[in-house]
């Protein structure tokens, strides 16, 4: 069907769509009590086990990224006005925004982003919570003694557990803060240190690690030592997640919307928990 056609049915479609619910807003005003009409509303939902926190970051062109320059572009192809629907093209980065990092991204071989196994994108949740290390210096990170601490206050961490570092960060995506780079050029912000990495390879089952920074690594690292340590194991990682203030630092779930891209190194994600 050549493409005229397509807008010309859409255009068709969506007179009959207005037409249908003008007629349904007049029986709704002729109904109600003072002619006014009922406002749609969204429904509630009853979530049996769990109150849901979102942990995604809206994404937009002027995200900070981990090189420094947008890594999001948006054309409007179609307008609603003049086509009567709304269409973008959307340039996305594997890499921007609240997104997953899939072991393919460090590995020759892993398992893209499409592949990870859907029962490892739903998982228990541990989170070590390092504010104060951070507030103190931005180059903190996770060490083997914050999770011996997190373990001796909370118990073992969970086998297919998702590991997340708390440490503040996501409060600055609005400025310069959130990459912290110095005047030559070096980011300074929060990660997992190597040894950590190791601990939590060697001493758990976890299958995923989360940060509310730019990188699993810290942002001074030279090498990315955790992503090399981590990805290539089969695990995920999940950087610039946001809102872990909001969660318990045990007993959430995590939830991840990893997107099925074929061969894909990660992507964007929408990052949920119940709590």
């Amino acid at each position: 069907m050549c493409d005229h056609c397509v807008m010309e049915a859409v255009k068709g479609k969506m007179l009959d769509r207005r037409n249908f619910f003008k007629g349904v807003a007049l029986a709704s005003a002729a109904a109600a009590v003072g002619g006014a009409a009922t406002p749609v509303v969204a429904a509630e939902i009853n979530i049996s086990n769990g109150k849901p926190s979102d942990l995604t970051h809206e994404l937009h062109e002027n995200f900070p990224t981990y090189f420094g320059k947008s890594g999001v572009s948006v054309e409007q192809l179609y307008k609603f006005k003049k086509d009567g629907f709304n269409l973008n093209i959307n340039t996305i980065n594997e890499h921007t925004g609240t997104h997953m990092d899939a072991p393919l991204h460090f590995s020759a071989d892993g398992n893209s982003v499409a592949e990870i196994p859907v029962e490892n994108l739903f998982c228990p949740l541990a989170i070590i919570d390092i504010r104060e290390k951070a507030a103190a210096s931005a180059d903190a990170q996770v060490t083997p003694d914050d999770i011996k601490a997190y373990v001796s206050a909370n118990g073992p961490i969970a086998d297919g557990a998702c590991v997340a570092m708390m440490s503040g960060w996501d409060k600055f995506t609005s400025g310069d803060k959130f990459r912290n780079a110095d005047d030559k050029g070096k980011m300074h912000f929060p990660g997992f240190h190597i040894e950590a990495t190791k601990m939590l390879l060697e001493e758990t089952k976890s299958v995923g690690m989360a940060v509310d920074t730019l990188s699993l690594d810290y942002g001074f690292s030279a090498d990315f030592a955790t992503h090399y340590a981590w990805l290539p194991q089969g695990r995920w990682g999940l950087e610039c997640v946001a809102n872990l203030d909001a969660l318990p630092v045990k007993g959430a779930t995590l939830i991840v919307g990893a997107p099925k891209l074929r061969g894909g190194t990660g992507g964007p994600a929408r990052v949920m928990a119940l709590s």
